[in-house]
């Protein structure tokens, strides 16, 4: 069954935007009555399509009592790089559970990109949306403002800050969140393909974040966050 995201409710009724109108009459062709998933404020309803044109249209038959999503919070700070290993993040990313997304400046970044770019990260927000509704999620992640490593040293609010790394005598990641994970709310640093300076890495440090490794391997920037949303969903469901 075909889901999607509705942000409001009118009374049993909720009413789908003109982009998953289209999707629902153009691609998927379905007709009143045929039934569809919607998710509003986390909650999945199941629900019949009663109206086609202009809008989609459909009521409440059923609410479900199911939460997909992971007994902890992860917001992915990644590096900013090239279109295609950006969107291939987000999706996997979003599969895997992930709560929230920051594009990062560097140094060493080969992608640069404006504060101002907008549009770039409403594309993003489109990836992820889509990304929530094949897999299943009970909510859409974030896609934050872009940063720099400045202010990423400042962030604060998080129970669990850290950094991958390829210095060596570091903590594994798995080591280290094994008995931290219930419940927190973490925040994960991915360099961009040529790695961080070791200046970036002092100022992060410095900001109050752990530095982790993902094994003896050097992995792909695009490969890092898919291992460590991996590692997080494995443990979060023992």
């Amino acid at each position: 069954m075909q889901r999607y995201f509705v942000e409001e409710k009118n009374n049993n009724k909720f009413i789908l935007n003109k982009e998953d109108s289209y999707h629902i009459t153009r691609v998927m062709r379905m007709k009143i009555g045929e039934k569809i998933e919607i998710v509003s404020s986390k909650k999945t309803h199941i629900c019949s399509i009663t109206v086609l044109e202009p809008l989609v249209e459909a009521e409440i038959q059923e609410t479900l009592k199911e939460n997909n999503e992971l007994n902890c919070s992860v917001t992915l700070v990644q590096s900013l790089v090239k279109e295609q290993k950006m969107d291939y993040i987000l999706q996997k990313a979003t599969e895997l559970g992930v709560s929230e997304i920051i594009p990062l400046i560097t140094t060493r970044s080969v992608v640069k990109m404006d504060k101002k770019e907008i549009k770039k990260i409403e594309r993003w927000q489109k990836i992820v949306k889509e990304a929530s509704e094949q897999s299943k999620r009970n909510q859409i992640p974030t896609i934050k403002n872009l940063v720099t490593i400045s202010e990423l040293s400042k962030i604060t609010g998080y129970d669990v800050k850290l950094l991958c790394t390829v210095r060596e005598n570091t903590k594994n990641i798995k080591n280290l969140l094994s008995n931290s994970i219930e419940g927190a709310k973490m925040i994960v640093v991915v360099g961009p393909e040529g790695g961080f300076t070791e200046q970036e890495e002092e100022q992060l440090i410095k900001g109050g974040f752990e530095t982790v490794s993902l094994g003896s391997s050097v992995l792909r920037t695009e490969t890092a966050p898919l291992f460590i949303m991996s590692v997080v969903r494995y443990i979060d469901m023992r």
